[in-house]
C-alpha cells in the first residue's frame, strides 16, 4: 500500500502530467496534440507522459479515425484530482477575499461532470432546505418530494439509483470549502441545466457562464440571486 501510494504520488507530481490531469477535468476527451499545447511541450514528450498515465490506470485512450482521444479511465480519478486542490493554502485575508469580485471559475464551474463553485454550493444548500434532498449522518438521500421535483425537471432519479456508479454524494468544494453534490444525480442536473440553457460551457476553461434565463430560473427554483 505504501509503495503503491508513493508511486502514484510521484506520477501525479510531475508538472507535465499534473497539467494533463488538470486539463482533463473539463470532462471531455483531448487529443495528444491538444494536451501538448496545454502543457507547452513537444508531441514526443506528451506521448511519453500519456503512456505512463495509461500504464498506471489513470487514463484510457480511444481511437477515432486518425486521432486518439484521452480521458480519465474512471470518474473517481477526476474526483481525487479535484480533492487535491483542498491542499492549496487558505487565503491569508478572508476580508480582502470578500471585497474582491469572484473569478468566473470560483462563481460557477464544472467539477468533471457536475457543477461546483459558489453556485454549486448554493444550489446544494437550497435542495437541502427545500427537503428535495435529505441528510442522514454523512450520507445524502433523495426524498419523495425530490423524486417528483427531479422528474418534473426532466430527470428520472429513480432510474439513476439503479446505475452502477455512485448516485449521490458530497464533494468538498475547493474554492468555497463547503460541499456541493456529486454523483450521477448531480451530473444529470448539470446536463439538464446546460440543455435548458441556464448555463453555458466556455472553451478552454471549466468556468460556466450563467445566462439571463439561468439567472431567472435559479431565483425561481432555488431563491438564488445572481
Amino acid at each position: 500500500m505504501d509503495a503503491s501510494f508513493k508511486k502514484i504520488a510521484a506520477l501525479i507530481g510531475d508538472p507535465t502530467r499534473a497539467t494533463i490531469l488538470w486539463t482533463l477535468m473539463e470532462g471531455r476527451a483531448f487529443t495528444a496534440t491538444e494536451l501538448a499545447l496545454e502543457g507547452d511541450t513537444s508531441a514526443q514528450n506528451i506521448s511519453m507522459h500519456l503512456n505512463k498515465l495509461i500504464q498506471a490506470g489513470l487514463l484510457s485512450v480511444e481511437s477515432q479515425g486518425r486521432h486518439k482521444y484521452y480521458r480519465f479511465s474512471r470518474k473517481e480519478i477526476a474526483y481525487a484530482i479535484e480533492g487535491m486542490t483542498l491542499l492549496l493554502p487558505h487565503p491569508e485575508s478572508p476580508r480582502k477575499q470578500q471585497d474582491e469580485p469572484d473569478q468566473p471559475i470560483q462563481q460557477c464551474r464544472t467539477c468533471y461532470d457536475h457543477m461546483a463553485g459558489k453556485l454549486g454550493v448554493r444550489v446544494t444548500e437550497s435542495l437541502m432546505q427545500q427537503k428535495i434532498l435529505s441528510r442522514k449522518g454523512k450520507d445524502l438521500g433523495i426524498t419523495r418530494k425530490g423524486l417528483k421535483w427531479f422528474f418534473d425537471f426532466g430527470i428520472d432519479a429513480g432510474a439513476l439509483i439503479h446505475q452502477r456508479r455512485s448516485f449521490l454524494r458530497t464533494c468538498l468544494d475547493w474554492s468555497e470549502r463547503r460541499h456541493h453534490i456529486a454523483g450521477s444525480l448531480a451530473a444529470a442536473l448539470l446536463n439538464r441545466m446546460l440543455t435548458e440553457d441556464w448555463l453555458r460551457k466556455t472553451r478552454g476553461s471549466r468556468a460556466l457562464v450563467i445566462t439571463a434565463k439561468g439567472r431567472k430560473n435559479f431565483y425561481e427554483n432555488f431563491k438564488i440571486s445572481i
